[in-house]
């Protein structure tokens, strides 16, 4: 069986509290017609780098009925400013256009297989995946990018089309993994493209 949720998998189901206060779960996101669920973190420069990429993108599909949902799932141990009251923080600040869920126990990482912050990946209206892999092709420095795959898919999709590219591999930080290494990865992940 392969590590990251493959395509036409059903998306895993969640509890996750966010930075608002409140507890979300997918059902949370049923008034959305589509759903992006990305991981991502506070410190990773390739998340910094293209934050305001992916915000873009956000506010541009979100009356197309697209909903975002950013995931932090790393270890506050092994980076400190990836802790919950961090990204309270972060959200205050830079106000993104999606909910900010806190992974605390690692178990989404696990579930949806994610590799790298940050790591997207895109479902139907039934909530099966169609994309997953990078934002764009130059996250830690967008001003050298020249693909955003993640614009192109939601353009298909909320367009009725085909997605032409359903895999690319992440860009990006390794997700911090509590205990290990700040490097490691668990040894049944694997690139995807």
């Amino acid at each position: 069986m392969a590590y990251t949720l493959q395509i036409g998998q059903k998306a895993p189901d969640f509890n996750l509290r966010a930075t608002d206060g409140m507890n979300y779960s997918l059902k949370g996101f049923d008034e959305y017609k589509y759903l992006v669920i990305f991981f991502t973190c506070n410190h990773c420069p390739y998340v910094i780098g293209s934050d305001e990429i992916t915000r873009n993108t956000a506010e541009k599909f979100h009356d197309k009925g697209v909903a975002f949902a950013g995931i932090n799932s790393n270890s506050a141990n092994t980076y400190r400013e990836d802790d919950f009251e961090h990204m309270k923080r972060r959200m205050l600040q830079y106000e993104f256009p999606w909910v900010y869920l806190h992974d605390r126990s690692q178990e989404m990482a696990y579930q949806y297989g994610a590799l790298r912050t940050p790591h997207f990946y895109v479902f139907d209206e039934n909530r099966n995946l169609v994309y997953t892999g990078r934002g764009v092709d130059n996250p830690r420095d967008t001003s050298r990018m020249t693909v955003n795959d993640l614009d192109r898919v939601l353009s298909e999709l909320t367009g009725g089309r085909e997605i032409s590219i359903k895999i690319t591999n992440p860009v990006g930080c390794t997700i911090k993994w509590e205990g290990k290494d700040s490097h490691w990865m668990p040894s049944e992940a694997r690139d995807l493209g």
